[in-house]
């Protein structure tokens, strides 16, 4: 058996796989290779048969989304280490190795993130994971190279493995063991900043996750949900709201979420003086969602909370009153 699982989650995806599956084929000699199929209704199961019978397939009974799709499919995938990839990434020479060399060297790293860059535009970083995700105190995430949508271009400024808070469900590594310890992603979160709260359980039980600039994948991105789409609005604010009932330490809980209410409040009337009312609607349905849930989420409360999981206090402020908009411009 190979040490090393790479799994791509696909649901009506049989272009992407067409157009991506081939560089995950090419340098990925270390691995096996599966697809985790979410009841996929195109051709999606009959071409990877057809086209790429390499690949080990996994059928899902319905279309559930990423967080249980993935736990679901990984049940009967063996290999110490996972690599949890979209169908939507191109994979580079060498992308493995630098990982494997992480978590062999390093028994407490329990998940690693690669650099990932924009396909569209290879110089720059891509939205969803940049060179490492972070959380400020009021949960609201922001990268090494991309905080909200400033986006930057990738210079080697970031060529430097540390530890990072969160890493991108984007292109996701872990071991196999902590997945399983960890009960894997919480699937009331459906889709969206499920591997933010996955990385802070983590924390709790004390394992590191690390940022690898070695390895080295380009993201399309909102090849699923892209930015712009209520539903992404919805699943961002709502999911926020939830890993912060989990996961936040027992004296900060109610301020904090207090302070949310009127952060989101703000945020909701800067989608109405911009005319995006379904952005705005998004928000109040996430905090109606979550004030109906909200003793479910109290009760899955971590009592190993960490006492200190941000470095910056208001990510909001230091972007939008103090415009520091790049990570360097924030220490």
């Amino acid at each position: 058996m190979k040490k090393i699982a790479v799994v791509i989650l696909n649901w009506n995806g049989v272009e992407l796989l067409r157009q991506f599956l081939p560089s995950v084929l090419q340098f990925s000699t270390e691995a096996t290779i599966y697809v985790i199929d979410n009841a996929s209704t195109d051709v999606s199961v009959s071409v990877l048969k057809s086209e790429f019978p390499t690949v080990q397939i996994i059928e899902n009974e319905g279309n559930f989304g990423f967080a249980k799709g993935y736990n679901e499919g990984l049940k009967t995938i063996k290999e110490p280490y996972l690599a949890l990839v979209n169908s939507d990434i191109e994979v580079t020479k060498n992308w493995l190795q630098p990982i494997l060399n992480q978590f062999e060297k390093d028994t407490l790293t329990a998940i690693i993130q690669s650099k990932i860059l924009d396909f569209k535009n290879k110089s720059y970083f891509e939205y969803a994971g940049a060179a490492g995700g972070f959380i400020d105190k009021y949960g609201y995430p922001y990268c090494r190279g991309r905080i909200f949508d400033k986006i930057e271009e990738d210079k080697g400024q970031y060529d430097s493995s540390i530890n990072i808070f969160w890493a991108s469900g984007a292109c996701f590594f872990i071991r196999n063991q902590v997945f399983q310890e960890l009960q894997g992603f919480d699937e009331g979160f459906f889709a969206h900043q499920e591997e933010i709260d996955l990385c802070w359980r983590a924390h709790h039980m004390g394992y590191e996750i690390k940022f690898c600039y070695q390895s080295v994948v380009y993201h399309v991105g909102g090849a699923t949900l892209n930015n712009e789409s209520p539903r992404k609005t919805y699943l961002n604010f709502r999911n926020s709201l939830y890993m912060l009932t989990k996961n936040l330490p027992k004296n900060t809980l109610v301020p904090i979420l207090f302070s949310r209410l009127l952060l989101d409040g703000i945020a909701a009337f800067r989608f109405l003086t911009q005319g995006k009312f379904k952005h705005l609607i998004a928000i109040l349905r996430a905090h109606f969602h979550f004030y109906s849930n909200f003793k479910d989420y109290y009760s899955k409360r971590n009592s190993q909370n960490i006492k200190k999981y941000y470095t910056i206090s208001s990510i909001v402020n230091r972007f939008f009153i103090q415009k520091q908009q790049t990570y360097t411009k924030l220490f």
